[in-house]
């Protein structure tokens, strides 16, 4: 499949920045992940390492001692990041969505206090889906309470990546006294107040994420953290965490899919059937199997640059980021499901060295997240089905708003 001139040149544009970050995964990242999810640990380490290298503040400005990149370099960071430890990448995906919404909407004392010591190690989150509503993380049933001198609040949690190891959570809850669901409103939470309980996460793959439930019961914050103005909630939510978080989601999984195709390709080159003399590499059927993946991840990465530049673009002109909400869902969609694709032929072509415990078991256990992850496929594909035939999409009322 060729790739179009301009996506090529803008490709090699960003070729720096990919070097630099497939160093610090090669060198930091990639040999922990194996303890990484054989223990279950939070990759803190590796985040701190990222934070170091500026990593952790890749969209930050530069005034809030950020790097002051833009998303194309994220994109490319959470992909070579994926490519390295899928846990590490989505637990980076958060916190760059996290303090994104706060460059976004903040005010400076918010970005004074909460965005500089990033470059420090500070880490953030998003608190947003409930199990009561299930895949649809956008729509809480928990609500802000106001006290004389702080909010109030009370929620569970069902899935917060990095919950019980961030230092603050940007949580999503409906604004005191809301008479509709989309009146929800955000706070910066600090990790260590007291009320803040997570659970356990304990799960098939991305085993180092901690995407465990959360608890926050009558936790106060001091009104400076709420996020944004009065009833600017639901446009926090769909132009300031959903954007970010789908690039985010969909490179993480395109370099899912890319370690996969790399791994099993030198497996096959160097593995020799000695009865006759052949490599793996020269039977057909594993040749087509590893060449469909590579035609499937070809057509994710010029996607990807274009869809962040598009981000960027937006930005600058100071329109809403969610006139891209829909082809970013189609890029999510793809890239977790190639991302299935890739590991499941990786396994396939590596027969029971694959199956044994390693490398292709865990990146294939690793994969099957993308797809559950909010919005989930199935949820993700009513959206697009049903804007092609002109229905609304029904986010937060039956019949749409």
């Amino acid at each position: 499949m060729s790739v179009p001139t301009k996506d090529k040149d803008l490709d090699r544009d960003y070729q720096h920045i990919r070097e630099e970050i497939r160093t610090l995964v090669e060198t930091v990242i990639k040999p922990r992940a194996e303890a990484t999810d054989r223990d279950g640990v939070f990759p803190r380490e590796n985040l701190q390492a990222l934070a170091e290298a500026g990593w952790n503040g890749v969209l930050i400005p530069e005034r809030w001692e950020g790097r002051g990149l833009d998303h194309a370099a994220f994109a490319i960071a959470a992909e070579e990041i994926g490519k390295g430890c899928a846990s590490t990448s989505l637990v980076y995906v958060m916190h760059v969505g996290a303090v994104q919404t706060i460059t976004l909407y903040g005010n400076d004392d918010q970005k004074e206090r909460w965005l500089k010591p990033v470059r420090k190690g500070l880490i953030g989150t998003y608190s947003t889906s409930e199990r009561a509503s299930g895949g649809h993380w956008w729509f809480n049933f928990s609500e802000a309470s106001r006290d004389s001198d702080a909010y109030v609040l009370n929620a569970e949690k069902s899935f917060t990546t990095s919950a019980g190891q961030a230092d603050f959570y940007l949580v999503q809850t409906r604004s005191p006294g809301a008479q509709s669901p989309t009146d929800v409103s955000f706070f910066i939470v600090d990790g260590r107040l007291p009320g803040i309980t997570p659970g356990v996460w304990d799960a098939l793959g991305v085993r180092g994420n901690h995407s465990g439930p959360i608890r926050y019961e009558g936790v106060r914050v001091h009104p400076r953290d709420k996020l944004g103005a009065d009833g600017q909630g639901r446009e926090i939510l769909e132009s300031g965490v959903s954007p970010v978080y789908l690039i985010g989601l969909g490179s993480t999984w395109l370099g899912v899919a890319e370690a996969a195709l790399e791994a099993a390709a030198e497996y096959v080159k160097n593995m020799i059937h000695r009865d006759f003399n052949k490599r793996l590499a020269d039977y057909q059927v594993i040749r087509q199997q590893l060449a469909e993946v590579k035609v499937l991840i070809d057509s994710l990465k010029p996607w990807q640059l274009s869809l962040a530049k598009q981000l960027d673009e937006l930005q600058k002109q100071g329109r809403p980021q969610v006139e891209l909400l829909l082809p970013l869902v189609s890029f999510k969609i793809h890239a977790s499901e190639v991302a299935g694709k890739a590991t499941k032929a990786a396994l396939d072509v590596t027969g029971g060295y694959g199956y044994k415990r390693g490398l292709f078991e865990r990146l294939f256990r690793d994969a099957r997240a993308g797809i559950a992850m909010g919005p989930s496929n199935n949820i993700a594909r009513e959206w697009i089905g049903k804007s092609l035939v002109g229905l609304p999409l029904e986010l937060w009322h039956e019949g749409g708003d």
